[in-house]
This record gives C-alpha cells, structure tokens and sequence, in this order.
C-alpha cells in the first residue's frame, strides 16, 4: 500500500548537525547516511539562493519573503495566507479557464497547463514510509533529549549558558519584536554572504598592490626617482 504524502526534508539544525554534536545522541546509519545526502543538497541549493548563483530565483525568493513579511507586520496571518491563496487560485483558475476559451474557439488542445505538476508522483511505499517514520521518531527523541539535557540540568555549564542567551533574548525582545527580526535576518542573509564574496574577491587584488608597492620602495633609487618625478611635475604645474 502507498500513502500519498509529500516526503519530509530534516530540519535546519539537524542539517547543520547542532544536534549529533552532544554524546547523547546517537544516530542510525542508515537514516545518517541519508540525512547527511539530503543535507548537503538542500546546503547546495540554500548557498546557490543566498550568493545569487541565479539571479531570478534569488530575486524571487527575496522579493516574496520580504513582501510575506511586511505583509504581516500590518495584517493578521489568516488575512495574509487567505489573500495569498485567493491570489494563486485566481491565476491558476484564470490559465485553466484561458485554455478552455483556445478550445472552444479551436485554437488549443483544451489541456491543463498544471498536468505536467499533476503526473508527479507523491505517493510513497511502505519501506519509504517505515524510513520516514524512523526518521522522525528519532528526531523527537533528539529534540525531547536535548530539552531534557538543559532543563534538568545534565550539564551545570551548558544550562548556564542557555539561561544566559535567555537573558540576552529578554533585552531584545524588548526592542524589536519577532517580525522585524525575522526582516532583518532576511536582509542580512541575502546581502552579506554576496558582499564577503565581493571583499573576498577584491582582497588578491589589494594584498598584491602592496605588496608590489613594498618591493619597489626597497629597490635601491626607486623610490628617490617616484619622489623627484613628483617634484619635477608639481613645479611645471606651478610654472604653468
């Protein structure tokens, strides 16, 4: 039997291995194996996105989670995700209908233009579903460990620690509540990542212009000749 379901991606911090980083957690190999595959693809499309490999996927997410974000600065999130769906039904029934009329007028064939996205198969086998369910099992394990962990203070410091990013949390929640740092967040995750590649890029550049700037200044006479060179220059600019 199949269940059509579609398959789960692990979380972020499973991704990022915060989790396998404890002595506590012990993970399968079969469901590491895969989640480490899974991770470094879903890592690779993530870094593509945020350096702007494709400049019209980037431009898209970005302008889409900025919008969805400063929408529900002003709007409840009901309103937001209903105007949103009405949004995508009024295009997807506007192409449905728009081919409809080329038939009638014997223009098109009548096809849906969404039937390439129907035909994808969802569904999923008992042995896919059994390896789904272990791997979210074993993420609440993980997850409810890791609370166990902190809260009743398995580790004195690593308790310590969490209560005094807590403290910290405090102060700026106080300042700035959660969508606006969400925004920022955003903002910094597709800028600075693109402008440390740039600084990156243009530091070869700047090492090697000292460094020949160097060099030439212990090259016995050189600097003498740049000096008297501007001398002669900035007196012909004071005789003219």
């Amino acid at each position: 039997w199949s269940v059509p379901i579609l398959e789960l991606s692990p979380p972020l911090w499973t991704a990022i291995g915060w989790v396998q980083r404890g002595p506590w957690v012990k993970s399968p190999r079969s469901s590491g194996v895969r989640g480490l595959s899974l991770g470094a693809e879903m890592g690779s499309k993530v870094a593509d996105l945020l350096y702007w490999k494709d400049t019209r996927t980037s431009g898209v997410v970005f302008t889409g989670l900025m919008v969805s974000l400063l929408c529900l600065l002003h709007f409840s999130i009901v309103s937001v995700a209903a105007h949103v769906a009405l949004l995508l039904l009024c295009g997807t029934i506007s192409l449905r209908v728009y081919r409809k009329v080329l038939q009638a007028v014997h223009r098109g064939d009548g096809a849906n233009p969404f039937q390439a996205y129907l035909d994808v198969d969802l569904t999923l086998t008992r042995e896919q579903m059994e390896r789904l369910s272990q791997q979210i099992a074993f993420r609440m394990v993980s997850t409810a460990t890791q609370l166990r962990h902190f809260f009743l203070v398995e580790d004195l410091m690593d308790s310590l620690k969490l209560a005094l990013l807590f403290y910290i949390l405090t102060f700026v929640g106080a300042v700035f509540n959660g969508l606006t740092l969400l925004i920022l967040g955003v903002i910094g995750l597709f800028t600075v990542p693109l402008l440390y590649r740039q600084h990156q890029s243009l530091a070869p550049i700047r090492d090697a212009t000292r460094f020949s700037l160097r060099i030439r200044a212990k090259i016995p006479g050189t600097g003498a000749l740049a000096s008297a060179a501007a001398t002669v220059s900035g007196s012909k600019a004071k005789a003219e």
